[in-house]
């Protein structure tokens, strides 16, 4: 299996009207495929939160692939 990292984030504007994306939470997920890894991370999020849907917290999410590491 291989493993992903997804980050959630909120995009909020500052008092200038600039645009940042602030980290809502991180997940490391163990997947077969990228979109399982999505899927899985996208319900441990709303599990941690106590939400239905994980939008209600982020406006996005982002995975990347976490080399394996030689024992």
């Amino acid at each position: 299996m291989r493993m992903f990292l997804v980050r959630f984030h909120k995009t909020v504007s500052d008092g200038r009207g600039h645009d940042h994306r602030v980290l809502q939470r991180q997940v490391l997920v163990r997947a077969t495929t990228d979109v399982a890894a999505l899927w899985d991370a996208k319900a441990r999020f709303c599990r941690a939160l106590g939400i239905s849907d994980w939008r209600f917290r982020a406006d996005g999410c982002d995975l990347a692939e976490v080399p394996a590491i030689a024992a």
